[in-house]
């Protein structure tokens, strides 16, 4: 029996207020934290500038039109995951529901990593950061400052070694000051043996945890009429310190070195099938197809809106911001690795020990270090809220049109929502949360997502039909997709049967 083509309904819905508003909201979805904490040590890692040939290959092949294809289908349905696919492919409507509930997971452990970043914003306020010294009740006789691990570097080197004994012992073992701080002052891990062992909850992290959601709701209570505009902010302040600590790090002594890291070119690695797995998982979780967060925040668009043209924009502008943040890391890397008499690649690490370790222990030897950690801070700030958001309207939109009265009462039902995330929460705030929280990292959505966006790529392209889709689509924008966009055999149908 074939499927009928959706008619476009609801013309009631609420829409963006300003076309810049929804563009915001996704760009800020997009662009987070790990475009600053992965894209740029997997570029490093990977071959260097050769990383960005298998990573633009994967952008054009799959991240993209994946892209797209999410924003089209929400902005024709205009309605939410759960609704949108059970309207598309009836069949496959579980697709909204396994999308929702990859959102709700993933949302239990985002926003510890924000409370971890408002709490170091806290302790900024001071005029010696915590995690430059050894002399606070949380550190151990093996911890070293971040000074005197270049002063012991550069007192060994110029001092000769004067037997083989001499040159064949090994380094007494220390801990820095500022992994110290984030170990065993913010995450107290010295209190948990491992995952069964949680301890007692951490107060502080737990006030901070706190305030991350009394800032989601009151962004997102309302709707796309609070959301919209508290994205001018948290969308585009992250570039202004971008662009700030551009320029900061590219002036410190080593920058230069941690640049030609991070681009010389080994042509080499790209032969290595783990260099493209890396390509596309990156291209994949930047972009966040299969979250649902593309197909909410596309719902609120005026029906003939140029999705097409948003696709296209904020992809591109994603990718860029991966690319200059890696600008911004080395450059620190470069001047941390000149400053310990150490090379580039024994400082450089990915996730939290990155943007918790190793950058702020770059940032208490500059100048002005109070500002420079409040900035950066309050950068990984709003880069993790508007990440959030997405997360969160994209589960509250799903189940508001699926269910109505949910829609009727939002501000109970988001208030319930982060009530319940606040609480699963207190599990990562306590002295072995960390260990809670690497669990939810790893298996909340990772294969999950992945199987997602395989069945959502199925329905569409096999089983609704790639020429629906794209009728559907001349209808609301007034062109069909080119041949880039189409399926293998439609690509040789609409070639052999041009005019």
């Amino acid at each position: 029996m074939a499927l009928k083509t959706p008619t476009p309904r609801d013309g009631e819905r609420e829409t963006w207020g300003k076309k810049v508003d929804f563009l915001l909201s996704v760009i800020g979805f997009a662009v987070d934290l790990a475009n600053v904490w992965r894209f740029p040590y997997l570029c490093y890692k990977n071959g260097g500038g050769a990383f960005l040939v298998p990573y633009c290959i994967m952008l054009v092949v799959g991240g993209i039109p994946l892209f797209y294809m999410e924003l089209a289908l929400g902005q024709f349905h205009r309605k939410g995951a759960i609704t949108c696919w059970g309207r598309l492919v009836p069949l496959f409507k579980g697709i909204g529901y396994a999308v929702v509930l990859i959102a709700f997971y993933v949302d239990f452990y985002y926003n510890v990593i924000i409370a971890w970043a408002l709490r170091f914003f806290f302790a900024s306020f001071t005029t010696m950061l915590p995690w430059t010294s050894c002399n606070n009740e949380w550190n151990t006789p093996s911890c070293q400052p971040f000074e005197a691990n270049w002063e012991a570097s550069a007192v060994n080197k110029s001092q000769p070694r004067h037997n083989e004994s001499d040159s064949m012992a090994s380094p007494q073992p220390f801990t820095s000051a500022a992994s110290e701080y984030f170990n065993r002052a913010i995450l107290e891990l010295q209190g948990s043996e491992g995952l069964h062992d949680l301890g007692a909850i951490k107060w502080d992290m737990a006030l901070c945890l706190l305030a991350v959601y009394i800032i989601c709701y009151f962004s997102l209570w309302k709707g796309i009429s609070t959301s919209g505009k508290v994205v001018w902010f948290t969308a585009l302040f992250p570039y202004a310190v971008l662009l700030i600590l551009l320029v900061r790090g590219i002036t410190l002594p080593g920058s230069a070195t941690g640049i030609q890291y991070y681009l010389s070119p080994n042509f080499e690695a790209i032969t290595q099938p783990q260099v493209w797995v890396d390509a596309a998982t990156q291209v994949f979780f930047s972009l966040g197809p299969g979250f649902g967060v593309l197909l909410a925040y596309a719902s609120y668009n005026k029906y003939h809106n140029n999705v097409y043209k948003d696709a296209i924009l904020t992809s591109v502008i994603n990718s860029c911001t991966s690319f200059v943040a890696g600008f911004v890391i080395f450059s620190v890397l470069g001047y941390m690795a000149h400053a310990s008499g150490k090379q580039v690649q024994d400082v450089a690490t990915e996730g939290p020990g990155l943007v918790f370790v190793v950058y702020p222990a770059a940032i208490a030897t500059m100048p002005g270090s109070t500002f420079w950690a409040l900035i950066f801070f309050m950068m990984l700030l709003t880069l993790g809220l508007d990440s959030s958001f997405g997360g969160s309207e994209a589960i509250i939109t799903a189940l508001s049109d699926e269910f109505p009265p949910i829609g009727r009462h939002r501000e109970l039902f988001v208030a319930c929502l982060f009530t319940l995330y606040f609480f699963v929460g207190l599990a990562s705030c306590t002295k072995g949360g960390f260990y809670f929280f690497q669990l939810l990292d790893r298996y909340a959505a990772g294969y999950s997502m992945l199987v997602a966006v395989f069945f959502e790529a199925i329905a569409v392209s096999w089983i609704y039909g790639t020429e629906r889709f794209c009728e559907d689509i001349r209808d609301m924008i007034g062109f069909r997709p080119g041949v880039y966009w189409l399926k293998l055999e439609q690509l040789d149908h609409a070639l052999n049967n041009r005019p």
